[in-house]
C-alpha cells in the first residue's frame, strides 16, 4: 500500500491559502484613508449642500429653517437663472466643437512632422498652463473696442470695428474664443496620445488595400480607432466648458444687459454677493444634475459609436 504525503507540514496551513484569507482585510485597511478622505472631502459636502438646499440660510445667520422646495420654485420662475442657464448652453454649444475639432487637427498636423514636433506641442500647449484669469486681461485688450490690434485689424482691412464686450450679441462668442483658446491645446495632448496608440499594420493594411489618400485614409482608420479618445475628450471638455466662470468674472461681470450670465456667476452672486446661501445651493444641484445627464447621455449616445 502506497502512502502519499502531504508537501506542507503537520498542523501548518499553506502559504497561499494564509495569505488568500489575510490579503483582504489588509487590503481593506490600507484603503481605509483614502475611503475617509473621499467621504469628507467630496461625498460629505455634496450632502450638505444638498440639505442646505431645502434651506433659507443666508451666510452669517444664526439660524435658518427648512423650507422644502421652495428654492426649487423660486429658481424655476426667475428670469435670471433661466438666462444664465441658456447662455451657458451657447457657451458650450460653441466651445466643444470647436476645441475638439481644432485639437484633433493640431494632434493630427503636429504627429505627422519629422521635425519640430516637440517645439509644436510645447507651442499649443502653453495655454493650458497659462493662468486663465491673467490671460483674460490680455484677451481684453486684444479685444478691446478701441485700443484693440484685432479692431486695429479690421478697420485696415476696411471692416468696421467690433465691441466684442460691449455688444451682447457678440459677448459669448468672444468669451467662446477665449475658452476654444484655453482648451485646444489640452484636446490636442489627448489626441496626440491616442494617435500614439493606434497601430501601425493598420496603416499599411489600408495601403495594401489601395487607401494611399491621407484624407481617405484618416476617416477610414485614423478616426475610428480614435473613438474611445475622442469620447473622453468631448465628455471632460463639455463638463469643463459649462463651468465657465473666470472669464465672465474677470472680463464681462454678466454684461452688458445680462448677455453673459452664465450659471456659476449667478450661483457666486447667490452665495457671496447676496448672502442666499440656500438659493446658491440649489443652484449648484441643479448645476451638478445637468453635469451628470450631460456626461450619462454623451457616453451613452458615443458608446454606440466608439470602437475598441
Amino acid at each position: 500500500m502506497t502512502m502519499v504525503l502531504s508537501s506542507h507540514p503537520i498542523g501548518r496551513t499553506p502559504r497561499r491559502r494564509l495569505g488568500a484569507e489575510i490579503a483582504p482585510s489588509i487590503a481593506y485597511w490600507f484603503a481605509t484613508p483614502s475611503i475617509i478622505l473621499l467621504v469628507g472631502t467630496m461625498l460629505l459636502p455634496i450632502v450638505v449642500m444638498i440639505a442646505m438646499s431645502f434651506t433659507d440660510y443666508e451666510l452669517g445667520a444664526l439660524d435658518f429653517s427648512f423650507v422644502g422646495f421652495d428654492n426649487y420654485v423660486s429658481l424655476w420662475g426667475d428670469k435670471t437663472f433661466w438666462r444664465s442657464l441658456l447662455n451657458t448652453a451657447y457657451y458650450v454649444a460653441l466651445v466643444v466643437p470647436a476645441s475638439v475639432i481644432i485639437g484633433l487637427v493640431l494632434a493630427v498636423m503636429v504627429n505627422g512632422l519629422k521635425r519640430g514636433r516637440r517645439f509644436y506641442q510645447i507651442a499649443f500647449f502653453l495655454p493650458v498652463t497659462s493662468t486663465l484669469i491673467a490671460m483674460a486681461t490680455v484677451w481684453k485688450y486684444l479685444l478691446h473696442g478701441k485700443i484693440g490690434p484685432v479692431n486695429h485689424l479690421l478697420t485696415a482691412i476696411g471692416l468696421p470695428g467690433m465691441e466684442f464686450f460691449g455688444d451682447p450679441s457678440l459677448v459669448m462668442p468672444a468669451l467662446a474664443i477665449i475658452g476654444v483658446w484655453s482648451l485646444a491645446g489640452f484636446n490636442m495632448v489627448l489626441f496626440t496620445a491616442g494617435l500614439t496608440a493606434i497601430p501601425q499594420e493598420l496603416y499599411e493594411a489600408s495601403a495594401v488595400d489601395g487607401i494611399d489618400n491621407p484624407i481617405e485614409r484618416f476617416f477610414t482608420v485614423t478616426l475610428p480607432m480614435l473613438g474611445p479618445t475622442t469620447m473622453f475628450v468631448i465628455i471632460t471638455t463639455s463638463i469643463t466648458a459649462f463651468k465657465v466662470f473666470d472669464t465672465v468674472a474677470v472680463l464681462t461681470r454678466g454684461g452688458p444687459q445680462g448677455a453673459s450670465d452664465v450659471l456659476l456667476y449667478v450661483n457666486y452672486l447667490e452665495g457671496f454677493q447676496y448672502m442666499r446661501i440656500g438659493l446658491a445651493s440649489a443652484i449648484t444641484v441643479v448645476f451638478l444634475g445637468i453635469i451628470l445627464l450631460l456626461s450619462l447621455v454623451q457616453a451613452k449616445v458615443l458608446e454606440r459609436k466608439v470602437h475598441y
